[in-house]
C-alpha cells in the first residue's frame, strides 16, 4: 500500500480545536486541543477568580481531549467532588465538539488559601468520567480518588489504573492581554502508547484494574521512554500561544520521529438548556412544591448552572 504523501506544516493557528496525531515510528497516538473564544466563553458566564477559572479551563481541555473519542453522538462529562475550596467542577462535552461547563467553590475559604495551584484548590475526593454512548444507550464510568493531585496527574492515574494505558497528560491555562482586551485560553496534550502488538482496550472502555496493576511497559519500553521524554518538552506558554499552530507544536515535539495530523475537530460553547426543558421539569413537580419556589415577585424564577441563563416562569402556567 502506497503511503500518503507528506505535506509542509501548516502555520495557520486556529483555535477551538481538537487535532488527533500519530507517531508511528514509537507507536504513540495522541490529541492536542487549542482553545480560545470558547473556553473564554465559559469562564465568562461567571465572575470567577483567577485561580478558579485556571482551575475551570483545565477541566475544559481535559474534557475536549477526553471526549473527543466520541466521533458524532455522545455524551462525556467530567466532574469532581472534593473537600477544598474548589468543592465542584463539572464540564460537559457533547459530541462532536460542543462544551460546557461550571465551577462552584468557598469565597470565603478561597480568600484563606495563599497556594493557588490546583491540588491545594481541590483537596480530596475524586474525579468522575463519564461516557454516555448513544448508539447502544451504554454507559461507562470511571472514577479515580483526588489525593492532592492536579487535573492532568488524576488523569494519568486513571489510564494507569483503570485502562493500563501509559499516557501522558498535560494541560496549560492563561489569561492573554491584547489591543481588543483581556481572554482566557487554555490548551491540552494527551499522549498514549499503543502497540499494535499485545494491544488492550483503548482509551476510555469499562473496566477497573486493581490498584496495584499497573503496566510495567510504562516503566520499561524504549519506546515509550522516548516519547514521554519528547513530550515533556513541552511549555505551557507553547500550548496557550495564540500565533502558534497546532501542527507546528506538534512538528516540534515530535519530528525527528515523524508525526502524522489526522482531520480536526472544531470545538464550540453550547448550553442545552432551554425555556422548554425547564418548563417539563417544573412540571414534574407538585403544586406545593411549585408553590415552595415562587419568589417575592410572584414568580418561579430558574438560572442554569451552566450559562448562567435567568429565566422566569409564572406560576398559573402549570396549573
Amino acid at each position: 500500500m502506497q503511503e500518503a504523501p507528506s505535506r509542509p506544516v501548516s502555520k495557520e493557528a486556529r483555535d477551538d480545536r481538537v487535532t488527533p496525531f500519530a507517531v508511528e515510528a514509537l507507536d504513540l497516538r495522541g490529541r492536542l486541543v487549542r482553545l480560545g473564544p470558547t473556553v473564554d466563553a465559559i469562564l465568562d458566564h461567571y465572575d470567577y477568580p483567577p485561580q478558579v477559572a485556571r482551575l475551570l479551563g483545565e477541566a475544559i481541555a481535559l474534557a475536549a481531549l477526553l471526549g473527543s473519542i466520541l466521533e458524532s453522538h455522545g455524551r462525556f462529562q467530567l466532574q469532581t467532588r472534593s473537600d477544598g475550596p474548589v468543592d465542584m467542577l463539572v464540564v460537559d462535552y457533547d459530541a462532536p465538539g460542543k462544551l460546557r461547563g461550571f465551577a462552584r467553590f468557598d469565597a470565603a475559604r478561597l480568600a484563606e488559601i495563599t497556594d493557588p495551584a490546583p491540588a491545594a484548590l481541590l483537596g480530596r475526593g475524586h474525579l468522575a468520567l463519564t461516557i454516555e454512548r448513544e448508539e447502544d444507550a451504554a454507559r461507562y464510568q470511571g472514577v479515580v480518588p483526588l489525593e492532592g493531585e492536579s487535573l492532568a496527574e488524576a488523569a494519568h492515574t486513571y489510564f494507569r489504573q483503570s485502562e493500563q494505558i501509559p499516557s501522558f497528560v498535560r494541560l496549560a491555562v492563561a489569561e492573554v492581554v491584547t489591543p481588543q482586551g483581556r481572554s482566557w485560553r487554555a490548551g491540552g496534550l494527551l499522549l498514549q502508547y499503543l502497540p499494535v502488538a499485545g494491544a488492550r482496550v483503548r482509551d476510555l472502555a469499562p473496566g477497573d484494574a486493581p490498584d496495584d496493576g499497573e503496566m510495567a511497559l510504562e516503566e520499561q519500553d524504549d519506546a515509550w521512554m522516548e516519547g514521554q521524554a519528547l513530550a515533556g518538552t513541552l511549555e505551557d506558554h507553547e500550548l496557550v500561544d495564540p500565533s502558534l499552530s497546532g501542527e507546528r507544536l506538534l512538528y516540534r515535539l515530535f519530528h525527528e520521529r515523524g508525526v502524522k495530523v489526522f482531520n480536526e475537530r472544531a470545538l464550540e460553547e453550547f448550553c442545552r438548556c432551554s425555556t422548554e426543558r425547564i418548563e417539563r421539569l417544573l412540571k414534574s413537580f407538585t403544586p406545593q412544591e411549585r408553590a415552595d419556589m415562587v419568589g417575592d415577585d410572584g414568580r418561579i424564577g430558574v438560572t442554569c448552572e451552566f450559562c448562567a441563563t435567568f429565566r422566569s416562569f409564572a406560576p398559573a402556567d402549570f396549573d
